[in-house]
């Protein structure tokens, strides 16, 4: 198989927040004449989950809110897993590039009648700083970045899909990356000096997801396959409404955003009667983990709705009022035949966030020279569940960092990187595998593994559910290497590439397992029915989960209280525990 060869300097996986902030960053802190490429596997500005983005962007700007502040609500809602240094440059540069969005982006987000920003509130925080563009907000964020990057001289590889991260033959740096380019199916390997990994997260191995099926962690795949450590695996956010439009539709399992719950968004189940509080004082306001929990729990005791899950009603706020703080919202539930802003909407929890990730330090650099990553792919800033509205923040601060270190870096690097042929070898074998086996159906695999992860290894999870998972898991996974798919025609094989992507969500699969059967306690987004209790705060540990050879396996590391212990706070003295209830 023919492979084509090309060199840049500075390479970027993927056009979210992470990657279009990186480009943008990077031209302006790297030397004259830098090379700088950005790939990715659909069009850039119209895929990815940046752009589906609907409730906006945490970010304190005042009014009694501070940045301690927003820490402390990321930390305590992380369940004090977060690398602390991560999470407080997140808050503090969160200021920074709101102002670079508005100013030099040129976003435009809602304004208060005085002209400044309006924030909204959001579950689990204890002030109303969500920044918003209505309820459509990544769309805002994307579109501007697209034009942005698209008016630079920046390399474009549109539906260029990476498939390997190929280190030297020392195994100690990066080399440069394998990719397809899924317009022609050839092959082409990029040499790189800094390569960012910004490819998203994506957890569509779950029967109900909320971002498109093409997201499938191959980012996070490539990572295990070339050895770098993964953190915080078993952590998966569930959000609470996932839309539920039954089987027939892919509307199925997309959010209804947490605003509609901020705003005050009831929950009923099946007998149309209010359960949240039977589950917590905070009820729909919540974090995200408890009301998917409390939601499943009544999915479990049969009081559901006609397709299984319960309702959210808005009406009680006023039809008129709702369609006009959610346009977007309404439109997408009457698109599925529910009147958001009158009636009942049937919601289900729904896979959303990946706060595991590869260990990065706070300037995004990995265990391997050359290799950056920033946003959904790098674990630390979260802990064990992420806040709604510190996502797009992640990613556009961290995807800012890693260009403005990526552009510093390269200045003491010298001449491309050789590969290690073997490894480049090996990942070309592995791609071209089904090619060569007689053709069988990929979806109903697809389906299996869906199933077994929303079962075994869900919102609630059991040590037998989570061995009877990897059983599942490893059966799927050798029936996708006996299956094979046509191959007269590479040009635009999605059938191929349906198998690419399997392949990667079975393999994050098993990492995701396997973190949960390490983690003998419940925290966060990850909760054992037989290690309910959290554990103490003052011993918390983190997986790390690495792949050496045909070997997976997971330690613990305990976490770092590098700026704030448990039971402690950075928060002035005298400061109310909660500015939302101080201004109720």
């Amino acid at each position: 198989m023919q492979i084509e060869r090309h060199d840049t300097d500075i390479l970027i996986l993927g056009t979210g927040g992470a990657g279009m902030f990186a480009a943008l960053h990077a031209q302006q802190s790297a030397p004259a004449g830098t090379k700088i490429t950005i790939a990715v596997k659909g069009l850039i500005g119209k895929c990815g989950c940046t752009r589906m983005v609907q409730g906006g962007y945490n970010v304190a700007l005042g009014g009694g809110d501070t940045v301690e502040r927003h820490f402390m609500d990321t930390i305590q809602g992380g369940k004090w897993l977060p690398n602390q240094d991560m999470a407080w440059k997140l808050c503090e540069q969160a200021v920074v590039r709101i102002r670079e969005l508005e100013n030099e982006i040129g976003c435009f987000f809602d304004r208060n009648p005085d002209g400044s920003l309006h924030q909204k509130a959001f579950a689990g925080q204890t002030a109303d700083r969500t920044v918003h563009k209505g309820d459509l907000t990544g769309i805002e964020i994307i579109n501007r970045l697209m034009e942005q990057v698209l008016s630079r001289p920046v390399e474009k590889l549109q539906e260029h899909r990476a498939i390997g991260l190929i280190p030297t033959k020392d195994g100690i740096a990066l080399a440069g990356v394998l990719m397809i380019d899924m317009r022609t199916g050839k092959f082409r390997f990029v040499r790189a000096k800094t390569v960012l990994m910004g490819t998203g997260g994506g957890p569509t191995m779950y029967k109900y997801h909320t971002p498109s099926g093409d997201k499938t962690m191959d980012g996070l795949a490539m990572a295990l396959r070339v050895g770098l450590p993964l953190r915080d695996m078993e952590m998966v956010q569930f959000h609470p409404t996932g839309l539920l439009a039954g089987d027939h539709t892919k509307m199925t399992g997309t959010v209804l955003e947490e605003g509609l719950r901020g705003a005050g968004g009831q929950l009923l189940n099946g007998a149309e009667n209010r359960f949240m509080f039977d589950y917590d004082a905070k009820g729909e306001r919540a974090t995200r983990d408890v009301v998917s929990r409390g939601i499943f729990a009544e999915m479990r005791k049969s009081n559901t709705t006609e397709n299984g899950g319960v309702y959210i009603s808005m009406s009680h706020l006023g039809p008129d009022n709702v369609r006009a703080k959610f346009p977007g919202m309404v439109k997408r539930c009457a698109d599925s035949g529910f009147d958001l802003a009158a009636g009942k909407v049937e919601v289900v929890p729904t896979a959303h966030y990946f706060m595991g990730g590869v260990v990065v330090d706070p300037d995004t650099r990995t265990a391997l020279e050359g290799l950056y990553v920033a946003g959904e792919d790098a674990g630390g800033a979260h802990g064990s569940n992420r806040l709604g509205g510190n996502g797009v923040a992640n990613s556009t601060v961290y995807g800012g960092v890693a260009g403005d270190v990526m552009g510093m870096d390269i200045r003491n690097m010298g001449a491309l990187r050789d590969p290690d042929e073997a490894v480049l070898d090996a990942e070309i074998a592995r791609a071209l595998r089904p090619l060569q086996n007689k053709i069988a159906p990929i979806q109903p695999l697809r389906d299996k593994l869906q199933e077994a992860m929303w079962e075994d290894v869900g919102v609630m999870r059991t040590e037998t559910g989570m061995e009877r998972g990897l059983t599942r898991i490893a059966d799927i996974q050798a029936e996708l290497l006996e299956a094979g798919v046509a191959g007269d025609n590479l040009a635009f094989n999605l059938t191929w590439h349906d198998w690419l992507n399997l392949a990667s969500l079975c393999e994050v699969s098993e990492v995701i397992t396997k973190a949960g059967l390490a983690r003998e306690n419940s925290r966060g987004a990850h909760f054992r029915e037989d290690f309910p209790e959290s554990g103490s705060m003052e011993s918390s540990y983190f997986t790390v989960a690495r792949q050496t050879g045909d070997t997976l396996d997971v330690t613990r590391e305990d976490v770092q209280f590098t700026i704030v212990k448990p039971g402690e706070t950075i928060l002035p003295e005298g400061e109310p525990v909660s500015l939302v209830e101080a201004a109720e």
